[in-house]
């Protein structure tokens, strides 16, 4: 009983005396119905178990009943392999059982530490269970709550069954109308369908629990109660070895014995199962205990030369030498060996016979034997026909043409190699193949075989060859210029998506596909070009970035920010000179390497503001005209003032004035759009 310790600040019965007599120590464990705690007797100074019920069902008549219900039954009850009651009684709001203290585990502690036990333990449980079940069917009373919970494993090696505060005597065996009690994972079918219980209710569920102890999990799984309920009521519980192999067929049979739907093909209590068991054990091992029964008339070994009555009652017999054997045929009639060397002598011949009568017992007793002695002449002959009929048969489906082979697994292989290998196992090929898709497997190889490989057939099974035809080939969908996220959820089911490439791109807008690229055999696929594609095949997307970012007008500080923004980079600078962009600014850029990607460099030009220019030398003395086509020339601009003088308006006197001077002057260095102011005498 494992112990669950506590305190007096969480557990106000920690510490309390009961009754004058038992002292509260610790709590043990908790249920639905009641607390147990650790106790001192005081008066018997030993440490018991005390079960005290939850104050909030104590008012209620019905659970009270029950609850003393428990304790009768169970102090009804004394044996070994039972948790013995003490005491019972109450105390204002306080309704107790006190019972042996047992210092272990549960059976459902050992589950959980070891999940499944071997047979031999599971075995040794079951018998100690049953034998205390067994006392407990004996008088009468039905547990009809077993589980693991109320097994008991006391660290000294004892098994204990306890928790009888749902037994009934096996006579109230019919529901009130109430909820079903116990656990769901246990229940019977006919409780469950009925509500009525008796003792092969409880071995049903022991049942369940040899189960759970042989394979670590019950048999029946639900979300819901009523899901196992109904499972019990309608599923049959399977063999034990088909979730746990290994498990022996001996306990396949107990269980699927004991967890019969029907109640009337179970054990009738715990006593006959445990016999059934101690019956099974003996047929394994031999050891079989005899009992010898003292016959009614038993056989009298005559004397020499006596006669039965000479035997019985003294009286002397002549001529004893000649008949030292004495022989009872089936009349009863004594015969000595010349008697019987002269049974077809025609005539009675008395010389040296004696004649004896059996009782009317040792008649049918001597008939008895020699029916048996028929019987079992019988049984032989039809023994030894059977052993060599089964002889055969093991022989002809053992390593004769009868027998099993395994299919051998095939997989990657040939299809000559494939014939060979199912020849040399016993089987044949069938002359026609069959072909399908397959993933792993190239086209050409088997793939696998029909029936399956590992699965056993009759030797000279024909077995067809599954050939390979490679992947599925499945229909493309079109890519190129939809949206990454399209393109990913139209492809990613059928296909094996590689990880995306990105590239700049000025005519197609961010996100979209600009191409997808596949592989095989021969290399790179423009899966464009294709219109179906092998499944699970290689894919690889490539994705626009946009545009490379503008960076004209840019200082080379803000260029490079902008860059580095997308994921590129800014590369070489070359200056030049500019009319249009002042010094520093870029006037131009370029990528380095095409395709745009990321991490590549952007070339760009840099403005060293208008080209210089060195105003010419002997402008003056030239016309205004002569002036102004020179400096135009070089980019300048001129500018001068317009002839006040009256004659001027008689001729072009731009052709005919001559340049005093300019500024600025020869030799000045101006740029492309400056302004030439001239000068000229009018």
């Amino acid at each position: 009983m494992p112990q669950m310790t506590t305190n007096a600040a969480t557990d106000p019965m920690i510490g309390r005396m009961i009754d004058q007599r038992y002292r509260v120590r610790s709590r043990i464990a908790r249920g639905g119905m009641a607390t147990v705690y650790l106790a001192t007797d005081v008066r018997l100074e030993r440490r018991v178990a005390v079960k005290i019920m939850h104050g909030h069902l104590a008012d209620d008549q019905a659970f009270r009943e029950r609850f003393i219900q428990e304790a009768r039954s169970a102090a009804r009850l004394s044996h070994p392999n039972l948790v013995g009651v003490y005491d019972q009684g109450a105390e204002d709001d306080c309704v107790y059982i006190v019972m042996e203290y047992i210092p272990g585990i549960t059976l459902r502690d050992l589950l959980h530490e070891h999940r499944a036990l071997t047979p031999e333990q599971a075995t040794d449980i079951v018998r100690a269970v049953l034998a205390g079940l067994a006392s407990a069917h004996r008088a009468g009373i039905v547990h009809r709550d077993l589980k693991p919970e109320n097994v008991l494993l006391a660290d000294d090696g004892r098994i204990k069954l306890g928790d009888f505060g749902l037994a009934r005597a096996t006579t109230a065996n019919t529901a009130t109308g109430a909820a079903l009690l116990g656990t769901i994972a246990y229940l019977s079918p006919e409780l469950v369908t009925r509500g009525a219980a008796d003792s092969r209710s409880d071995i049903y569920a022991l049942g369940i629990m040899l189960y759970e102890m042989l394979t670590g999990e019950q048999p029946y799984k639900g979300e819901q109660p009523m899901q196992i309920a109904y499972q019990h009521a309608n599923d049959t519980v399977p063999a034990p070895s088909a979730a746990r192999p290994g498990v022996p067929a001996e306990l396949d049979d107990l269980v699927l014995w004991a967890t019969a739907r029907d109640p009337r093909d179970r054990p009738l209590d715990a006593r006959e199962m445990l016999d059934h068991m101690a019956g099974a054990q003996q047929r394994a091992t031999g050891q079989y205990r005899t009992a010898v029964l003292r016959p009614e008339n038993a056989t009298a070994i005559l004397p020499s030369g006596g006669s039965p009555g000479a035997a019985a009652f003294g009286d002397d017999v002549e001529d004893a030498s000649e008949h030292d054997t004495t022989v009872l045929d089936r009349r009863g009639t004594q015969e000595t060996p010349s008697r019987l060397r002269n049974r077809n002598t025609p005539g009675p011949r008395r010389t040296g016979a004696v004649t004896a009568t059996l009782s009317p017992a040792g008649q049918r007793l001597a008939d008895k034997s020699a029916k048996r002695r028929k019987r079992g002449w019988i049984a032989l002959v039809i023994v030894i026909v059977l052993a060599v009929v089964g002889a055969g048969i093991a022989a002809w489906y053992g390593p004769g043409p009868g027998g099993n082979v395994r299919i051998p697994a095939v997989a990657g292989k040939t299809v000559s190699q494939v014939r060979q290998a199912l020849v040399s196992n016993g089987l044949r090929a069938a002359e026609a193949t069959t072909s399908r898709p397959d993933l792993q497997v190239a086209a050409g190889l088997v793939t696998a075989t029909q029936p399956p490989a590992e699965r056993e057939v009759r030797k000279g099974t024909a077995i067809r060859i599954v050939v390979s035809s490679g992947p599925r080939m499945i229909s493309l969908p079109t890519i190129v210029g939809q949206s990454v996220s399209t393109a990913r959820a139209a492809l990613d089911d059928d296909f094996d998506l590689q990880d995306p490439q990105y590239r700049f791109s000025a005519d197609v807008p961010a996100d979209t596909v600009i191409a997808a690229t596949g592989r095989d055999s021969s290399g790179a696929v423009d899966l464009t070009t294709v219109e179906q594609y092998p499944e699970r095949g290689p894919v690889t997307l490539t994705v626009s970035l946009g545009a490379v970012p503008d960076v004209t007008g840019e200082t080379v500080a803000d260029a490079t920010g902008t860059l580095q923004g997308v994921g590129l980079v800014l590369g070489s600078q070359t200056q030049q000179f500019s009319e249009t962009a002042p010094a520093g600014q870029v006037v131009s850029a370029a990528p380095a390497d095409d395709p745009v990607v990321k991490g590549t460099a952007i070339d760009v030009v840099v403005s060293k503001g208008p080209a210089p220019i060195e105003m010419p030398m002997h402008l003056e003395g030239k016309t205004i005209d002569e002036v102004t086509a020179t400096l135009q020339a070089l980019g300048l601009k001129v500018s001068y003032p317009d002839c006040t003088n009256i004659l001027c308006g008689f001729y072009d006197w731009k052709s005919k004035l001559p340049v005093r001077s300019t500024n600025p002057g020869a030799g000045a260095t101006v740029h492309k759009g400056d302004t030439i102011a001239l000068s000229y005498d009018q």
